[in-house]
């Protein structure tokens, strides 16, 4: 059997035949158009084909399509249909020469569907968690301005761009994580194992131990009793916050406005949003979509509920007839730079060129932010490990030094 056999997907299928008998089977192929038509062809008319679920156990992890796979993708598919390359042979070059199985296998769909006719927004609009409704719009606009390599160009850039700032947040976020992450692993050690070897020594000194001893002491073995219990709770609280945070509004929009007002990291993340806003309202506006449904884009990219309902109050005033500079104002969250070059676009026409001067400059804002965040918390970063480790040390040798006073 070929390799293309091998990856060849199982689906259940209910018709009807010719006679008008009910009909029901499986058939394997490679997407749900490909089998609908083989069974056109046997005289079969289909009314539902579904892919047939895998067994959860027996199969091989394959690699996740992530978001820099996609990113990496479109890019590809920009270059290649800015060279005269056919949309079809463009899909079956890219499926041919990717090593992740799961994109592989994506893009091998989408080609698929694309050759048995659908459009190629339709057909990506199938896979909601790799192309969102941004994304499918401005193919879906591309295609019906026949400038499907332009817009692919721009949706390559505002992807690009994305991950570049996605991937500056989280080196902000990272860094001082991990190493907090590290001090309280190492301390939780030292509290474990190495003071209670110090107890034992101290238990044959017969002379009283120094308050901070003994405050240590009396923590290392709290954390020698019930250590279990509080990673336990530390993980349980975790889960149930996330799991609080994907299905509480309320509690949403308090946590983005919380880390709004963190000191530096709150900066990021402010000017982040407004980076992601003016990026996606420039590429949406500048392919043709119309400005509500890209306010509506740029609502759903904001990543942050505060900025997300402010854009929706926005798009309602700008269908009202409000000028968006004024109805920007009016919700008290952009910076009067932002609001003062959307007023030159509008009154310019040049929106959208307008919106990505201000994306460039706010990413550019946060990347200095990032590197001044990294410089600032080195040293801070330090003076919690000293206080941490240097202050069990102290508590463990500071016995010694009294008995060596007192001898």
């Amino acid at each position: 059997m070929s390799n293309k056999d091998n990856n060849l997907d199982t689906f259940q299928w209910v018709g009807v035949s010719t006679r008008g008998k009910r009909l029901e089977g499986e058939m394997t192929g490679n997407s749900v158009a490909l089998v609908k038509a083989q069974l056109r062809k046997q005289g079969i008319t289909p009314s539902k084909v579904k892919r047939k679920p895998k067994p959860l156990f027996g199969l091989k992890r394959t690699p996740k399509v992530s978001a820099k796979d996609i990113s990496v993708t479109t890019r590809q598919i920009a270059t290649m249909l800015n060279a005269g390359v056919p949309l079809i042979q463009v899909l079956d070059m890219i499926g041919s020469g990717i090593n992740n199985k799961s994109m592989k296998k994506l893009i091998t769909t989408i080609a698929d569907e694309v050759r048995a006719g659908q459009p190629l927004s339709k057909a990506l609009r199938a896979y909601p968690r790799y192309f969102d409704d941004l994304y499918c719009d401005l193919v879906q606009s591309g295609e019906q301005s026949g400038s499907l390599d332009h817009v692919f160009e721009r949706i390559a850039i505002y992807k690009e761009k994305a991950e570049a700032l996605k991937s500056k947040i989280k080196k902000a976020l990272f860094y001082p994580i991990a190493v907090v992450l590290i001090a309280l692993v190492v301390t939780s050690i030292l509290l474990i194992f190495v003071v209670p070897q110090f107890q034992e020594i101290f238990n044959g000194f017969g002379a009283e131990l120094p308050a901070f001893t003994l405050m240590v002491i009396g923590i290392s073995e709290i954390m020698q009793k019930y250590w279990w219990i509080m990673l336990a709770l530390l993980f349980l609280g975790g889960y149930t916050y996330k799991e609080m945070l994907f299905r509480s509004k309320p509690l949403r929009n308090f946590n983005d406005r919380l880390l709004l007002k963190l000191p530096v990291v709150g900066q990021i993340l402010d000017k982040a949003a407004v980076a992601r806003y003016a990026r996606t309202l420039s590429t949406t506006f500048a392919a043709g979509v119309p400005l509500i449904d890209a306010l509506d884009s740029a609502a759903g990219a904001s990543g942050n509920a505060i900025y997300r309902d402010a854009i929706l109050d926005i798009k309602s005033e700008v269908s009202s007839g409000n000028q968006m500079n004024w109805a920007m104002r009016n919700t008290s969250v952009f910076p009067d730079m932002v609001i003062q070059m959307v007023a030159i676009g509008e009154e310019s026409g040049a929106l959208d060129s307008m919106l990505a001067k201000v994306a460039s400059i706010y990413e550019q804002e946060v990347d200095d932010l990032v590197d001044g965040l990294s410089s600032l918390l080195e040293p801070l970063i330090m003076a919690v490990l000293g206080v941490l480790i240097g202050g069990l040390i102290i508590a463990m040798y500071l016995p010694i030094f009294q008995l060596g006073t007192v001898i």
